[in-house]
């Protein structure tokens, strides 16, 4: 008897339809899982995603939900993008404000810090540094600086984490007043003609009797031991040049002897002054540098006293002059930190003053002060430094159009640097700086003038005023 075989049941459905039930099936169960891994490569162009190396969010502890949103964020801003810019949108502005909004915040802390450094590192290099405006007549003057002064060329790189007109102007005085020590000066106590006392101080170490003299004029209220006088005397006692800084009434430790007061319309005791020196010294060259109110001083003794300036001074530089009063007023008293200045400006001006003098016509005094319409009667060469972000004297009171007719005058005029400030590098008291490097470099050429260059171009520019 045949023994009985079992057969298995019959497939009731062909093979081809339970295969494809089984991957619809496995499809369907990753379909989430695949979504999110597609959003992360396309925002971040890599394959897999290594959760061990992944930082905490900054707005929660659940790292792998919240860079899932930020990535689904950044894919829904994309498409709108696209959307934008194909056909209709149906998402609202305001909807893609709050996606970009709430991307940010969903972004590692890393990676938010790293796009504002890139941002910032960007502007810095686009929108700060940049060559110094040269604003001269096209001539012998020209030439002779860009030949001989090679900082007038070159980019201006302000200090990386201080670009800002206050900051500079504010950061200058703190860092430089940390680390410049007082300096020993020689006082020579010098009697008016009217007799008003000033203060002489000399700074004549390692330097000859022969050495090339610079009269400094500070700013309001300034006197020797002023930060951005000492490291502009440092720097010219480095290249052999001896500086007198000329304190005015009622500076420098000194009383006022009569009720008169020094103001930046009057230059009389200035000519006193530089009379006074080549007196004292007859055979070398001089020179002179206002600084601040200081230039506004001396910028108008060089315009109303052109002949006498012509046969004193060889050379002559301004540094951060308010040119038109009138626009450095008005910018002194606009809101915030500009109005801030102003008012410590004024503090120490009423500490200085007190109660010795009190201009009745502001006007006047401004129309008399002011130097912006003055180029044309100067007769000595002059450099002229300014920024154009000079919280005090704003780009527009520069009168650097006339300058560009002028033979004489010579503005330079950094992007950034405030007022009297001009910090540069890292760490601004790690080397010398922007202005008091150009300082040196301009006067030791003129001063210092073994080779006779710069007495012919000086030759040459008379020749052209006569």
């Amino acid at each position: 008897m045949n023994s009985l075989v079992k057969v298995p049941p019959r497939i009731t459905q062909p093979f081809s339809t339970v295969t494809c039930h089984i991957c619809k099936t496995l499809q369907q169960n990753n379909t989430r899982k695949s979504l999110f891994f597609n959003h992360f490569k396309n925002y971040y162009h890599i394959t897999n995603l290594n959760h061990s190396k992944v930082l905490r969010s900054r707005c929660t502890g659940n790292k792998f939900s919240n860079y899932y949103n930020s990535i689904r964020r950044f894919y829904d801003f994309s498409s709108y993008m696209k959307m934008k810019m194909l056909g209709p949108v149906e998402k609202s502005d305001g909807n893609m404000v709050l996606n970009i909004y709430q991307y940010v915040l969903d972004l590692p802390r890393w990676h938010f810090m790293a796009m504002l450094f890139s941002g910032y590192l960007f502007y810095y290099f686009v929108e700060v540094v940049k060559r110094p405006i040269l604003a001269v007549k096209d001539g012998p003057l020209k030439q002779f600086l860009i030949k001989n002064v090679p900082e007038i060329e070159m980019k201006f790189w302000p200090t990386f984490w201080c670009v800002e007109s206050r900051a500079q102007t504010v950061f200058a005085s703190i860092l430089r007043a940390s680390v410049l020590s007082n300096i020993d000066y020689r006082r020579e106590l010098f009697t008016m003609k009217d007799g008003g006392e000033v203060a002489l101080d000399w700074l004549e170490t390692n330097c000859t009797s022969d050495s090339p003299i610079i009269v400094i004029l500070p700013g309001l209220t300034g006197e020797s031991q002023a930060e951005y006088i000492k490291c502009l005397v440092m720097s010219a006692n480095r290249v052999g040049i001896r500086t007198v800084v000329f304190n005015q009434r009622g500076l420098g430790g000194v009383a006022l002897k009569t009720p008169r007061m020094y103001c930046a319309a009057k230059c009389e005791d200035l000519c006193e002054v530089l009379d006074h020196v080549r007196a004292l010294n007859p055979h070398v060259k001089m020179g002179a540098t206002g600084i601040s109110m200081g230039g506004l001083i001396l910028g108008n003794y060089l315009a109303k006293h052109a002949d006498e300036a012509e046969k004193i001074l060889t050379s002559a530089k301004i540094i951060s002059a308010p040119w038109n009063v009138f626009k450095g007023c008005d910018s002194i008293q606009k809101p915030y930190l500009n109005n801030m200045l102003g008012r410590h400006l004024a503090d120490s001006l009423c500490r200085t003053v007190d109660q010795y003098e009190i201009l009745k016509n502001v006007d006047h005094y401004y129309t008399e002060a002011t130097m912006h319409d003055k180029l044309h009667s100067i007769k000595v060469p002059l450099l002229c430094l300014s920024a154009a972000d000079d919280p005090f004297q704003p780009l527009d009171a520069l009168p650097l159009q006339d300058a560009e007719t002028s033979s004489h005058v010579c503005f330079i005029v950094t992007a950034r640097g405030g007022h009297i400030a001009f910090l540069e590098g890292w760490w601004p008291t790690s080397r010398e700086q922007y202005m008091s490097r150009l300082f040196s470099q301009f006067f030791s050429v003129t001063l210092n003038d073994k080779d006779h260059e710069f007495e012919k171009i000086s030759e040459q520019l008379k020749q052209d005023v006569h």
